[in-house]
């Protein structure tokens, strides 16, 4: 297993190097997506070469992708990435009900009457506006911000309807996973050395959560905001989390779901960053497209095994 771990070490995110210069992002962004999309279409991992080969190309890509990857060795050569930033909520855990079925389910006994729909419009609404009482939203456990929040979008102040609230999403049964193949991807990714890293706008809930959800063990770090006293798309604290796994940010690979927050950020702290959910759909890809090309079926193997 040593060996083995060894060898998926030297494959893993092999020559993408921490990419700041938006000018790179139409040649990432269109050799993720599309990337994204054939390796997701393939049904296992010798269909992926019996049609790469007779496409004559990586996925039928070769040409956008060895763009990319010469661009990249134009300016870092033969380089590996040493840490994954994974971002938290859209990426990698979700709410398991809609937020706006919890608040009125919940909020039903404490006199809540609007609908879903008009309580997901007043949530967006209020969640969008300049929050006045600091620069920050999520400062320590964040309750002050949270009450705005359940109280603009419910109508509802009783102090009772917010604790319960607040502590449900504080549970295991309030989330659910993005991937259901994260945790062996997490896994195989630590056992080849490669350190990794949450880094979240979030309240100080987060670690609870994550050991509620028997995930801690996954990451070697983590950047919550609400510790950290910087959020999203601040590059303050992507550069935290690379300090607390001992990396340089150009070693450093961050995935998320927003542009602004993840990718913007990520890339102006000197970080490389793919968008989760167009780019990369699962963690699985990100380690294929992270990689020299020749490699990919390797670690594919890998993981299937």
């Amino acid at each position: 297993m040593a060996s083995r771990s060894k060898s998926l070490a030297t494959l893993l995110f092999s020559v993408s190097a921490g990419i700041s210069n938006r000018s790179a992002d139409r040649i990432a962004s269109t050799a993720g997506a599309l990337l994204s999309r054939r390796i997701s279409s393939a049904t296992s991992s010798a269909a992926v070469v019996a049609e790469d080969e007779e496409s004559g190309g990586i996925y039928g890509l070769g040409g956008v992708l060895k763009e990319y990857d010469d661009y990249r060795r134009s300016l870092y050569g033969e380089f590996t990435h040493k840490a994954l930033l994974v971002d938290a909520v859209g990426t990698l855990l979700v709410p398991a009900q809609p937020t706006a079925q919890i608040y009125k389910n919940i909020g039903e006994k404490y006199g809540v009457v609007y609908s879903e729909a008009e309580i997901l419009t007043r949530y967006r609404r209020a969640y969008q506006k300049p929050w006045g009482q600091s620069h920050l939203r999520y400062v320590n456990d964040a309750r002050p911000f949270w009450q705005y929040i359940v109280t603009a979008s419910t109508g509802c102040s009783n102090s009772q309807y917010f604790e319960e609230l607040y502590d449900y999403f504080t549970t295991e049964q309030a989330w659910k996973l993005c991937d259901p193949e994260a945790e062996k991807v997490f896994k195989a990714i630590k056992e080849a050395g490669v350190k990794v890293a949450i880094v979240s706008n979030f309240d100080t809930r987060l670690r609870p959560l994550l050991r509620a959800l028997r995930c801690e063990d996954w990451f070697d770090a983590v950047a919550v905001s609400a510790e950290v006293e910087a959020e999203k798309p601040n590059p303050t604290i992507f550069l935290k989390a690379c300090e607390l796994l001992g990396v340089n940010p150009e070693d450093a690979v961050h995935v998320g779901d927003d542009r602004r927050n993840d990718l913007w950020g990520a890339r102006d702290a000197g970080c490389d960053a793919w968008l989760w959910g167009s780019e990369v759909t699962s963690f699985k890809q990100v380690i294929r497209i992270s990689m020299v090309p020749s490699s990919l079926t390797r670690v594919y193997n890998y993981l299937e095994s």
